[in-house]
């Protein structure tokens, strides 16, 4: 039987320091990083998303990032066909696929497989979208808790997107959303030896602490001036999928005229809290195996990175 290759995934919240501990184990060990964020696909997202600069991207490239202009939908079954060609290639070449970032349903995706669902529906999603308008998403989730009582509560009242994708195939298939998720198709996980560490930092007021001043720097960077670049283009809207993504949501609205900077800069932060609060809740109902959840944030990217290699329990 064939062994099979190895890989070593890397996940947590927003601002719990991936990227930094994925350099420190890109230079000890013979990873090639493969992104799992469902933001970073996008070119000219780049300050908002945190994407690495190009001195870091020099050091270490990152696979499946700028791979989308922000005009286009990307989807989780892209996700997994852009990623199953990226870690066959990384393997192959005799390396170890390094897995990072913090889009938590990608994770789920390599571990689960692909359910058969219905492409995306622009027409229906613009009804429900308006739908939405009308009567607040927490109205569209009472919905789905009549329709699918199992998907609504996993869902957030305020996690629009997912409540939408929910509503969109029930109405495309007539079925409820989980048994069209329960018929999968073959994991990518299954033919590696995953190793998955969790950062998964149990002093939640540091962490908000460190998403306030990344913020604040991405601001100092250009991030409004980012955002102004991609509206100037004149074919971007602030529902596309890119675009809603914290921050770029927040700042999207105050180049709208609605609200002062400071209003804006506490609505980035709080939107980017709730995201965080949205990772660590999915990872403490992660059904996977975790071979560490590293739960503090004060060891150096170096120490942490020689505190994983010490728990790869590859064959």
């Amino acid at each position: 039987m064939t062994e099979r290759p190895r890989a070593l995934a890397i996940l947590g919240p927003t601002a719990a320091g991936k990227t930094d501990l994925a350099l420190a184990l890109a230079e000890r060990l013979p990873a090639d990083i493969i992104s799992v964020d469902s933001a970073q696909v996008y070119r000219g997202l780049d300050i908002g998303t945190a994407k690495p600069d190009a001195v870091t991207l020099a050091r270490a490239p990152h696979r499946l990032i700028d791979i989308r202009d922000p005009a286009e939908a990307y989807s989780g079954a892209q996700f997994l066909a852009d990623a199953g060609r990226e870690l066959a290639a990384i393997t192959a070449a005799g390396r170890i696929p390094l897995l990072v970032g913090g889009t938590m349903l990608y994770f789920q995706l390599l571990h689960e497989g692909l359910a058969a669902l219905p492409a995306a529906n622009p027409e229906l999603r613009a009804a429900l979208r308006a739908r939405a308008a009308r009567e607040g998403w927490t109205q569209l989730h009472a919905e789905l808790a009549r329709i699918d009582p199992a998907i609504a509560a996993r869902l957030h009242p305020h996690h629009s997107q997912r409540i939408e994708r929910a509503l969109e195939i029930h109405h495309a298939t007539g079925q409820p959303p989980s048994q069209l998720l329960a018929r999968r198709s073959r994991p990518l996980a299954a033919d590696y030896q995953l190793v998955t560490i969790a950062l998964e930092p149990a002093d939640r007021a540091l962490l908000h602490r460190r998403i306030d001043a990344r913020f604040a720097a991405m601001l100092a960077a250009g991030l409004i001036d980012e955002v102004r670049a991609l509206r100037a283009r004149g074919d971007l809207h602030a529902e596309l999928p890119a675009l809603r993504a914290a921050g770029y949501r927040q700042v999207w609205a105050y180049l709208d005229g609605t609200g002062d900077r400071a209003t804006m800069a506490a609505a980035g932060c709080a939107a980017t809290r709730q995201l965080a609060k949205r990772q660590l809740t999915w990872l403490r109902n992660w059904r996977h195996p975790i071979q560490e959840r590293i739960t503090e944030l004060t060891e150096t990217p170096h120490d942490l990175a020689a505190r994983v290699i010490g728990r790869l329990n590859w064959r």
